[in-house]
């Protein structure tokens, strides 16, 4: 995979311009994520799965990590 070709996205809450923050991408069907100060490391995962995950988030589940 050449992860040049791929239109990486982040969130505007994230710390601008180069601070550490996830980024994800769609690809073949697939959605990516990757951290902005580690972008060879790669992570892959289904549209599904990221939607359980922010569902999860978004109702607080996940608060007591940070």
């Amino acid at each position: 995979m050449n992860t040049v070709d791929i239109q990486w996205r982040k969130s505007s809450f994230s710390e601008q311009p180069e601070g550490n923050c996830l980024e994800l991408a769609s690809h073949n069907g697939d959605i990516l994520v990757r951290e902005s100060d580690e972008p060879d490391r790669v992570v892959r995962t289904t549209p599904a799965k990221l939607r359980a995950f922010l569902d999860g988030a978004k109702a607080g589940e996940f608060d007591d990590l940070i």
